[in-house]
């Protein structure tokens, strides 16, 4: 059986990792969130050894997944539960990172802010959570390409980029530290969990 291969993912794993690299240094469990083809957590665990890799996304893409894990087995890696906004919680997941890649513009905007609110509720203060994909900033769009994209994203039921002052705009405790230019008109968006204080 041929494992699932999105060669977007082969091409920007390098520099996601180069990125992960640096600001996961002080995590130790990371929740993915859209696994996909399995190809990013295969990667990235094995070039991450300090975390604990849990792996997510609907059931249907669990099997690529699993094959993926079959043909690289680590200890560090673990097998795809479900996983779908406003379906599941990150809540009792016990994590301190979260990474999701290429999710935020298939997902309806709805899903996108469960996804963001779930976040920034249940990861811990210094939790870390990672966004890779295309996004638009204060409404405009990178490349003309991008919003080619867009559009054709729209056209075929996915819900679009989402703007990253949107973003910020839905969640209380997140804050938004880095933003990365990456390759092929990509961002990488890194949050950070700040701290509650109560009077």
């Amino acid at each position: 059986m041929i494992k699932p291969f999105s060669q977007a993912c082969e091409n920007n794993k390098g520099p996601i990792l180069h990125v992960l690299q640096r600001v996961l240094t002080g995590a130790t469990s990371v929740f993915e969130v859209g696994s996909g083809t399995g190809q990013h957590a295969v990667y990235f665990a094995s070039n991450l050894p300090h975390v604990t890799w849990q792996t997510s996304d609907q059931p249907h893409y669990h099997d690529g997944i699993n094959q993926w894990i079959d043909a690289y087995p680590l200890n560090n890696l673990i097998r795809p539960i479900d996983y779908v906004a406003g379906v599941h919680s990150l809540a009792g997941c016990h994590v301190d990172a979260v990474f999701s890649a290429n999710t935020a513009h298939i997902m309806q905007k709805e899903e996108v802010f469960t996804l963001m609110q779930d976040v920034d509720e249940n990861l811990p203060a210094g939790g870390v959570f990672c966004q890779y994909g295309p996004f638009t900033q204060q409404g405009q769009f990178s490349s003309q390409s991008n919003a080619e994209f867009h559009a054709s994203l729209l056209e075929r039921g996915y819900g679009g980029y989402r703007d990253v002052e949107e973003l910020e705009n839905w969640v209380k405790t997140l804050t938004l530290s880095e933003t990365i230019v990456m390759p092929a008109n990509n961002l990488l968006l890194v949050w950070k969990k700040q701290p509650i204080f109560r009077k």
